[in-house]
């Protein structure tokens, strides 16, 4: 496939591949080399016609790690993706003079002069690649065609084998191998086995020890790198029986879109001495697309792409941490060797069977776990039709069966019947029943209005939100800033929320309320009024410390909920919480950020701590994966508890990487990821990490969804404590 894309680097037309490194050691070497294949026909037919100023490589960002993007998808699919970046707009625009850019090198094979570049000029070289794309597949569409079928007929193969996946984390333990054979050799000995991984430098190249040709000694390649506790799964298995089976269904469901085969246990079974129950998921890793089956699985292993000893890190071209088993928080195990067993292969994709409900008798009432995703649409529906709901806060026991806290209480009237049925029908969720109220502490939940910041031109990060809100069924309306500098929002909304980019740092305008906490804005420029529909002015504006954020303290001190997400976390420090920046380092006296070359976290997968009696973590596990984006991460202040300001999450060890890259990790050691304070009657949560992003993090959902209701929820007359833990 082919992804006609703008805009191009600097100092040149177009990026066209090969692309630099590093690539995803999931899919197959054909894959990287027919890209190249291509690209590079792209690149000669360029230059046969007298177009220069084409580069590849490292004249640009673009790698093929991330899978996500519709050409890079393709790669985990047995199929060449080819994306070109080219300059242009239907006004003339023009080419600078970069200097680095003018030197003919492998990758800028062809310079071209500074001037202005024209519109027609851009379709002219896209025609150009396109005919370059045409030209070679009819010359070598055997070639491409064979190769399609022998990328899945190897990933079959691997997938009914043992197999390795070389990547750095193994590369480091073989070198630490290969030093610690070469200090044994020097001291009359030698021990060599599995060791270590990635961590720190190394002293030695690893090239020693393989007589005069060079190289290491081949016992570290069979059992280091070859290590059989680290051989590739040959599948996995998803149990019935996890609490949000229901997300796991939908992980499933995304599996099946990709072209994954998906099979499901028609009866118990038993592998590697473990019990299944029946309508367990099993994904076996022989099949075609075996790449995208591991890349959604495993973790990612990004290297560490430093240019030079001492350099910063080389931003990725998107995320490094990614595979959805992590991020939708669905529990499955790893098995290495082949199996089998009563399994049918799903056919289509998968809608969950009704849910059972319970029979509640008079005067009780209906439990609903808090554990799964979709007991919010359950929530949701039930506050809509004015029913109660109610968060039970301890754990406790019912007609033998545990219940976590948080577990949900709907007392039954004559007219709650049918919602809860419906519920159960549509989403297959299960309710228990009980014969009274179980005892103890309670939350009663309340209906609440949402507003949901966005801006003219709109917001990815809120785009994403708006989606999520949909399918959970949260009712919400979209608030642009205008309406929040008007003020009196208390009589309009009960919580707002603002994602990644929402709240500045600073105004761009006067340089004040400069505030820790990292994250980047996003503010670009807006058009004239005058220059749109009138019925789009009043989206215009932004988000300011001067105008906005005054009018959001007099809310929640009025009782309101503002969540901050991402770099919208500054809000906290622009409203005096006891928080610092977790990030910096002091020099000469002075704080700052803490520079790339020692700190650098893009896109990836974190384990944090998770305090799950707190209702804003209700249903969460101790232990929770999320998702991470160069994220503001905090310290809070001796005196945050005196003032009632909690942590919720944290970095509770200095390696907290499970997915990505984590460049100087060790500064996240016990940072705070989330924070709840009070600000006079209402509250305000700070998420820094991403709990929404793109919509994947399903682990994370909950976290946003209770924090919604959470500054709303009051205790029940008779109950022992008010509403907060």
């Amino acid at each position: 496939m082919y992804n006609h894309h703008q805009t191009g680097p600097a100092g040149a037309v177009l990026f066209a591949p090969p692309f630099r490194d590093p690539f995803n050691y999931n899919f197959d070497p054909l894959v990287v080399l027919g890209v190249d294949t291509v690209g590079s026909a792209i690149h000669t037919r360029l230059a046969a016609e007298g177009k220069p100023g084409a580069v590849m490589r490292t004249g640009a960002p673009y790698s093929t790690w991330f899978n996500g993007g519709i050409r890079t998808t393709s790669y985990f699919h047995n199929q060449i993706g080819i994306l070109t970046e080219t300059i242009g707009n239907p006004t003339p625009v023009e080419i600078p003079f970069v200097l680095d850019m003018q030197l003919p090198r492998a990758d800028v094979p062809n310079p071209i002069q500074p001037r202005t570049f024209y519109f027609r000029e851009a379709v002219e070289y896209s025609v150009t690649n396109n005919y370059a794309i045409l030209d070679i597949a009819s010359k070598r569409h055997e070639d491409f065609l064979y190769n399609m079928y022998k990328m899945a007929k190897n990933a079959i193969d691997k997938g009914n084998r043992d197999n390795w996946t070389i990547h750095p984390t193994r590369i480091a333990a073989a070198r630490e191998a290969i030093e610690a054979a070469q200090a044994g050799a020097s001291r009359g000995g030698e021990n060599i086995g599995p060791r270590g991984g990635r961590g720190g430098p190394s002293t030695g190249s690893g090239q020693a020890g393989g007589g005069g040709r060079g190289g290491a000694p081949i016992a570290v390649y069979n059992n280091v790198l070859h290590d059989p506790k680290m051989r590739d799964p040959r599948g996995f298995i998803l149990p019935s029986d996890q609490p949000d089976f229901l997300t796991a269904t939908k992980f499933m469901n995304i599996l099946m879109k990709a072209g994954v085969v998906v099979h499901r246990a028609t009866a118990p079974f038993t592998v590697a001495g473990k019990p299944y129950p029946a309508g367990s998921y099993v994904v076996k890793a022989a099949q075609p697309f075996r790449a995208h089956v591991m890349d959604m699985f495993e973790p990612q292993d990004h290297p560490d792409d430093i240019p030079y000893p001492g350099g910063a890190p080389r931003p990725p071209y998107d995320v490094t941490g990614y595979n959805l088993a992590y991020s939708m928080g669905v529990k499955y195990d790893r098995i290495l060797d082949g199996f089998d067993g009563p399994f049918e292969k799903i056919s289509d994709l998968v809608t969950p069977a009704a849910g059972k409900v319970a029979q509640a008798p008079s005067g009780g009432g209906y439990l609903l776990s808090h554990e799964v995703n979709d007991s919010f649409v359950a929530v949701n529906r039930l506050l809509k039709a004015n029913e109660e709901v109610y968060w039970i806060k301890s754990p406790f026991s019912a007609s033998g069966k545990q219940y976590g806290a948080g577990t949900m209480f709907i007392p039954a009237k004559a007219s709650t019947l049918a919602v809860v049925q419906k519920a159960a029908a549509d989403k297959g969720l299960s309710f228990d029943a009980v014969a009274s109220k179980p005892a103890g502490d309670s939350m009663k939940l309340k209906a609440v209005r949402i507003g949901l910041w966005d801006q003219y031109g709109g917001s990815m990060p809120s785009g994403w939100t708006r989606w999520v809100f949909e399918q959970y069924e949260f009712p919400f309306e979209v608030v642009f800033p205008q309406t929040l500098d008007a003020g009196n929002l208390n009589a309009k909304y009960d919580v707002l929320v603002f994602v990644d980019g929402a709240i500045p740092e600073r105004d761009p305008s006067t340089g004040s309320g400069q505030v820790a906490g990292g994250g980047g804005g996003g503010f670009g420029g807006q058009p004239a009024a005058d220059s749109i529909p009138s019925e789009f002015r009043g989206w215009l504006g932004r988000v300011t410390v001067a105008k906005t954020v005054p009018e959001l303290k007099k809310f929640v001190e009025n009782g309101g909920t503002v969540l901050t997400i991402g770099s919208s976390t500054s809000l906290g420090q622009h409203l005096g919480l006891p928080i610092r920046d977790a990030l910096v380092e002091t020099v000469n006296g002075a704080s700052r950020p803490l520079p790339r070359e020692k700190y650098y976290v893009p896109g990836s997968i974190l384990e944090a701590r998770v305090d799950n009696t707190h209702p804003l973590a209700y249903g969460m596990p101790p232990h929770a994966m999320v998702f991470y984006d160069e994220s503001p991460a905090f310290r809070l202040q001796p005196d945050a508890a005196m003032k009632g300001v909690k942590p919720i999450a944290w970095y509770e060890t200095p390696t907290p990487l499970r997915s990505g890259w984590a460049w100087g990790q060790q500064y996240l050691d016990q940072a705070v990821s989330i924070v709840e304070a009070p600000v006079g009657k209402g509250h305000v949560v700070l998420f820094g990490n991403e709990v929404l992003w793109r919509a994947q993090p399903h682990g994370t959902f909950k976290l946003l969804f209770n924090a919604i209701y959470y500054g709303g929820a009051s205790s029940p007359a008779g109950s022992r404590t008010t509403d907060q833990p």
